[in-house]
């Protein structure tokens, strides 16, 4: 099973992520970001853009979830963090898997404009400079937002008044999988978080 969490900029499908996988014996998480990472090291800055939008990323990261897919040897669920709002490149990547015989289940991440704002600005206090850093999030956060309230990106998953551990158990009640029980309290838990937003940061 592949579990797409997408969600905008800020919206918590990275934490999730990794709240899945912890609790998910054998999933993996196979990260979509990744792969543009890869084509902008390649790439001159002036031509960089939307990584999204080269062909080579949506290829890259259909075949690869196809093949990891197929051939991952733990056998649990796929976890796949990444925001895609453009129903052609939907279409591309999550229709085909369905169409190759894949158990794809897409969830959208979603929460008030205001609370995703909030929550860019502490990731981008992370290394100092605020909503700064995400001056790429908050240029697309609108867009994002109204695409993915359309029915075409349902499940819809409302994350504005729910832990992160709550929102991974909501994913996994829908897609009929049983996670371990949370161990963590609340300071561990926030420790966890700091760790996976530290990651997700130094990879950006």
């Amino acid at each position: 099973m592949l579990l797409w969490l997408n969600g905008p900029f800020g919206g918590g499908k990275t934490q999730t992520a990794y709240e899945l996988h912890r609790r998910l014996p054998d999933s993996v998480v196979c990260d979509p970001e990744e792969v543009g990472f890869g084509l902008h090291r390649m790439t001159p800055r002036p031509l960089r853009g939307d990584f999204q939008d080269f062909a080579a990323w949506r290829l890259g990261v259909r075949e690869v979830l196809d093949l990891v897919l197929r051939r991952h040897e733990g056998g649990g669920p796929v976890i796949a963090p990444m925001t895609l709002v453009e129903p052609g490149y939907f279409a591309e990547i999550i229709g085909a898997l369905r169409d190759g015989g894949h158990d794809v289940r897409h969830f959208a991440l979603l929460a008030p404009r205001e609370t995703v704002l909030r929550r860019l600005a502490e990731r981008g206090l992370g290394l100092g400079r605020g909503l700064r850093r995400e001056s790429f999030a908050v240029a697309r956060l609108d867009h994002c937002l109204e695409r993915l309230a359309l029915p075409d990106f349902a499940q819809h998953v409302r994350t504005d008044r729910s832990t992160v551990p709550e929102v991974a158990e909501a994913v996994a009640a829908s897609a009929g999988l049983t996670l371990l029980p949370n161990t963590y309290g609340p300071l561990r838990q926030r420790l966890r978080r700091a760790r996976v937003g530290l990651h997700h940061l130094r990879r950006g």
